[in-house]
């Protein structure tokens, strides 16, 4: 999938707040909308090598810049929440990933009682398939973990997919990894045990569970492989 440009190099300066970063740019410090609400403690440390991208000039937006990229130990990393489900929308519609082989994209933002999903996919015996996406930018010591920061909202979405799952019905969570140097996934336990529990719970259901990484430069982001997820305490 190619990475929407043109970019601009810049360096980290500080986040006042989740969704907004400090950006010197040419010696000028710039304010750029951060898509992307986890901690990134590890990754946004000062003099960081960041990469905005100019908002058009006809949309209007207090913030005149996205930060969507990160150069951190030599590899691109993408700092765009977003991105990972346009990803999937268009590896579905081409038939790239391995464990989606045949399936087709019913709808997307479709909701279920309480709860919106990410997609509804067709498997190729014709049934409902329910899937979330998650991104995921933490990795340490080759393990990439999520959440890196409290989701309630991601621990809602389990349990409903387990429900469904219960209920005779196929579903999934996805986990893709915006960067190539992981070599499993784990739950952050010790940061957010509540959605630990709730994926946990999911699996029992027989909700399925994946999770990708991916090769991001800064014009493209593509699949790299899946590889196996963790879910012990």
């Amino acid at each position: 999938m190619q990475i929407e440009g043109p970019l601009i190099q810049g360096r980290f300066h500080s986040r006042p707040n989740r969704f907004l970063t400090i950006v010197e740019v040419d010696g000028n410090l710039l304010k750029s909308h951060l898509p992307d609400p986890g901690r990134l403690k590890e990754l946004l440390i000062p003099g960081a090598e960041l990469y905005l991208r100019p908002v058009p000039k006809d949309k209007p937006r207090k913030t005149r810049f996205t930060t969507v990229m990160i150069c951190h130990n030599g590899q691109f990393i993408s700092l765009n929440s977003i991105l990972p489900n346009k990803f999937l929308k268009q590896s579905l519609e081409e038939n790239i990933l391995p464990m989606f082989k045949g399936y087709k994209i019913l709808r997307t933002e479709v909701s279920f009682g309480k709860h919106r999903f990410d997609f509804l996919l067709e498997t190729p015996q014709g049934k409902p398939f329910y899937l979330e996406v998650k991104s995921v930018t933490f990795v340490d010591n080759g393990i990439a973990q999520f959440p890196d920061a409290v989701t309630e909202r991601g621990a809602r979405h389990a349990l409903a997919l387990a429900g469904l799952a219960e209920q005779g019905q196929e579903a999934g969570i996805i986990f893709v990894c915006q960067r190539k140097d992981a070599n499993e996934l784990k739950p952050m336990w010790d940061r957010d045990p509540n959605f630990g529990n709730a994926l946990v719970a999911a699996k029992s259901a027989g909700v399925n569970i994946w999770c990708i990484t991916c090769s991001v430069s800064l014009k493209s982001i593509t699949f790299l492989r899946e590889i196996p997820v963790n879910l012990a305490l």
